[in-house]
C-alpha cells in the first residue's frame, strides 16, 4: 500500500496516563518513526501541558499536538502564553487544538458554557493576534481583553491553530477561521466523510485552503489479529459507556454518528444497556463496532483501515495504543508498517 493511500500516522496520549509514562511512549514514537504525538485533556484527570512540555524537551522531530483545551478553563491569553512557551521549547513544533468542551464537564467546572461557537471563536482571534505579537484588545460576547501584548516576541506567528467540532455550526466556523479540524474518538469513517465535506465547503466559500484532518482511533495491532480484535473491544466499551449518554435521548450528532455506523439504532442501544449492566465487551460488541470505532488486527490490517479514513479525508491519524502492551504493538506497527 503506498504512502498516498495513507495517512501519516501520529500516537494519542491523554491525561489519563501517568506523565513518564507519557515520555516513555513519546521517545518510544519518535524512534519508531511515527509522525507526531497528541495529548487530549479531558476534564478532572491530569492536565497534559507540563506533560506535552517534557514530551516536546525529550523529543526533536515528532509534532507535538495538544487537543483540545478549551476556553472556558483557560482564558485565552492564558492559551497563547502557554503555547507560545510550549511552542519556543520545542522549536516551533506545536500544533493548537481548541474546542468549547463537553458541556456538562464546563458547567461542573463553574462554567456557563453557552455560547460555545462563538468562545472558540472568539479565543482564536485573541489567541491570533497575541502570538502575531500584536496588542489586543477585545470586547466580545464571550471574552474581554484589554491591551494584552507578550513581552516576547513568539517561536511562531502561525502556529497552526485546529478547532473541535461536530455541529454544523462549529463545522463551518472551524471552515472559515482555523488551520485544520480534530475528530475525535467515536466517530466511524462515513461520519469523518460528513464533517470533512462540510469543513470544506465553508473553507472554500471563505476563499481559504483546504485544513488539514487529523482524528483519534484506538487502536490494537498484533500479528494475532484475533487477539488485536478482542482486545480493543474493551476500550471500545469504555469509551461507549463513558461518552455515550444514556437513555435513548441522544443528541443529532450522536444520532447521526449512529445512523453513519452502520449499526441499527435498537442493536446500538441493546449493546449500551448490556454493556452497563456489567456484560463483558467481548460478548456484547461484534465486528460492526470495530469497523465503526476502532483499528484493530495485524499490521496489514490496521493498514486497510487506515486507509478507510484517508479516503475520508483524514491526513492524520493519532493512534490511541490500547492495552497493557503499547510498546510493543507501537513496534510491532512501525516494524511492519513501513
Amino acid at each position: 500500500m503506498s504512502n498516498a493511500e495513507l495517512p501519516e500516522i501520529g500516537i494519542r496520549l491523554s491525561g489519563a496516563l501517568d506523565p513518564r509514562r507519557c515520555i516513555e511512549l513519546a521517545e518510544a514514537a519518535e524512534s519508531a518513526g511515527f509522525a507526531s504525538v497528541w495529548f487530549a485533556e479531558n476534564p478532572f484527570q491530569r492536565g497534559v501541558m507540563a506533560t506535552a512540555g517534557a514530551c516536546a524537551a525529550a523529543t526533536r522531530r515528532v509534532r507535538i499536538g495538544v487537543g483540545v483545551v478549551n476556553p472556558h478553563g483557560r482564558h485565552p491569553t492564558l492559551i497563547a502564553m502557554e503555547f507560545a512557551a510550549l511552542d519556543d521549547l520545542c522549536g516551533g513544533r506545536v500544533v493548537l487544538g481548541i474546542g468549547s468542551g463537553v458541556a456538562a464537564a464546563v458547567r461542573r467546572m463553574g462554567f456557563a458554557g453557552d455560547l460555545p461557537v462563538t468562545a472558540v471563536r472568539e479565543a482564536i482571534a485573541i489567541i491570533r493576534t497575541m502570538l502575531a505579537g500584536d496588542s489586543v484588545t477585545h470586547r466580545g460576547r464571550a471574552f474581554s481583553v484589554g491591551g494584552a501584548q507578550f513581552g516576547f516576541r513568539p517561536c511562531r506567528a502561525d502556529l497552526p491553530i485546529y478547532m473541535a467540532a461536530a455541529g454544523e455550526r462549529g463545522l463551518r466556523t472551524c471552515g472559515e477561521i482555523a488551520d485544520g479540524l480534530v475528530v475525535s474518538n467515536l466517530t466511524p469513517p462515513r461520519s469523518t466523510e460528513r464533517l470533512t465535506s462540510i469543513v470544506g465547503e465553508a473553507a472554500a466559500r471563505a476563499g481559504r485552503p483546504k485544513l488539514r484532518i487529523v482524528q483519534y482511533v484506538p487502536c490494537v495491532a498484533r500479528a494475532d489479529g484475533d487477539a488485536a480484535r478482542e482486545a480493543v473491544k474493551t476500550v471500545i466499551a469504555e469509551m461507549l459507556t463513558t461518552f455515550w449518554p444514556a437513555g435513548d435521548d441522544w443528541p443529532a450528532s450522536k444520532a447521526a454518528i449512529v445512523v453513519d455506523s452502520g449499526i441499527p439504532r435498537h442493536d446500538f442501544t441493546a449493546a449500551l444497556d448490556r454493556l452497563r449492566n456489567g456484560e463483558h465487551a467481548g460478548a456484547v460488541l461484534d465486528e460492526r463496532f470495530i469497523a465503526a470505532f476502532a483499528i484493530a488486527g495485524t499490521v496489514e490490517d490496521c493498514l486497510q483501515q487506515a486507509a478507510r479514513y484517508r479516503c475520508a479525508g483524514v491526513d492524520e491519524l493519532a493512534l490511541t495504543f490500547a492495552g497493557p502492551r503499547p510498546l510493543d504493538d507501537m513496534a510491532y506497527f512501525a516494524r511492519h508498517g513501513g
